[in-house]
């Protein structure tokens, strides 16, 4: 019977700068909100407060996805950058 995913939250403590095509997407200082999320079989992911992020520079995308233990996502392009967000 094969072992069932494992999810795990930890808090980002360090300061975080995310780049894309150049472009300062988020930059997180000091907040208590940023997380990273690791899950079994995947490469950690961050999650990032809304105010953390330029909102004002991605569009939403058409992709949708549902995940059982996270529930739904939404998912945001910049450009030609498909669901990078």
């Amino acid at each position: 019977m094969p072992q069932a995913p494992r999810i795990e939250l930890h808090p980002v403590s360090q300061r975080v700068q995310v780049h894309v095509d150049g472009k300062l997407l988020v930059e997180v200082i000091k907040s208590t909100q940023a997380l990273e999320l690791r899950e079994t079989g995947y490469p950690p992911r961050h999650y990032f407060p809304r105010e953390d992020v330029r909102m004002d520079v991605l569009t939403t995308s058409e992709t949708t996805t549902h995940c059982p233990f996270k529930g739904d996502t939404v998912y945001f392009s910049l450009g030609d950058n498909k669901d990078i967000a």
